[in-house]
Order: structure tokens, then C-alpha cells, then sequence
């Protein structure tokens, strides 16, 4: 059963679409400041926020797992991934469950440290946490950011020049 009611919907911004759908959530992870690389989901069919409440929906065609090779670290995201978002948090998440050992662990709150140290916690509705380093979660820009940035001359690469 959805979460997402029709009068929920009729109070937000709703986007259809796998291209549509990405472009908006990482537009909402860059404004409430979380790494861009946090929902890594694929075939996107419909993406809704309502933005009074910070409720934010995310559908998809089917379950995917996702291996966050830097911390090495399994996690499903459902068909309906749900949240409250707010400034560096996400609270009441449904749909994310992380691979701890042999047990898969239902994802319910996801924070950055604040003040600001580059970690990240995530807990699980019985009061178990893991940190792990904000940089684990993102990734490089692809699409019309990058290429935009590239066109600009902006890239990643630092060049340095001797005296």
C-alpha cells in the first residue's frame, strides 16, 4: 500500500519520469545540503515534494541494490522510497534497508553531523546507528550540470603551477 495519498499529491510538486526524477532529487539533496549520491535509484516513474511539509516520494519500477563502494556497504531501496526532509536531515524514511552482516536493517534516519564534521548518521528504527564519512555519498556530477560546468572551463582537477 502507498503511502502517498491523493490529497497528499494534490499539495505537491509531482515530476514523472527516470530523467525528471533524478534531476529533482538531486536538486533536493543539494538544497537541504546532503550528498548528492544518497539516492542512487534507476527507472524513476514518479517523484513528488511537498514542500511546506518537507514530504518527498520517490517511486520506481522495481527494487534495486546499491553497493556504496567506498564504505563498502549494501543497501535496497524499495518500489516507494518516503521521507520528511529538512536542512542536513531525513527523517521517517521508508523504504531503504542496509545489509549489516547477514541481517538487512530498515533505514529510518539519515543526519550530517552538525557542526559540521563530514560524517553521517544513519539509524535504524531500534535505536542502532552507523557513521560513516559524508564523501562516501557522493558522486561526481553527470548530465547537463557537468557538461554545463565543463563548457564553463570548471572541472575537478586542480592544476599546479610551479614558480
Amino acid at each position: 500500500m502507498s503511502l502517498v495519498t491523493e490529497e497528499i499529491k494534490s499539495k505537491a510538486e509531482v515530476y514523472y519520469g527516470d530523467e525528471m526524477g533524478k534531476e529533482k532529487s538531486q536538486e533536493l539533496l543539494k538544497e537541504v545540503g546532503l550528498p548528492n549520491g544518497l539516492l542512487p535509484l534507476h527507472d524513476i516513474i514518479e517523484c513528488g515534494i511537498v514542500r511546506e511539509t518537507g514530504f518527498v516520494w520517490l517511486k520506481q519500477k522495481q527494487s534495486i541494490n546499491h553497493k556504496f563502494e567506498k564504505i563498502g556497504r549494501l543497501v535496497c531501496y524499495g518500489t516507494e522510497v518516503t521521507a520528511y526532509v529538512e536542512p542536513k536531515k531525513i527523517k521517517k524514511l521508508t523504504g531503504v534497508k542496509t545489509k549489516e552482516l547477514l541481517v538487512w536493517l530498515t533505514l529510518c534516519d539519515i543526519s550530517l553531523d552538525d557542526p559540521p564534521t563530514g560524517k553521517m548518521t544513519f539509524k535504524t528504527p531500534t535505536g542502532l546507528f552507523r557513521t560513516f564519512p559524508a564523501s562516501a555519498f557522493e558522486v561526481e556530477e553527470t548530465g547537463k550540470g557537468a557538461a554545463a560546468k565543463e563548457a564553463m572551463g570548471v572541472s575537478g582537477a586542480v592544476e599546479v603551477k610551479e614558480a
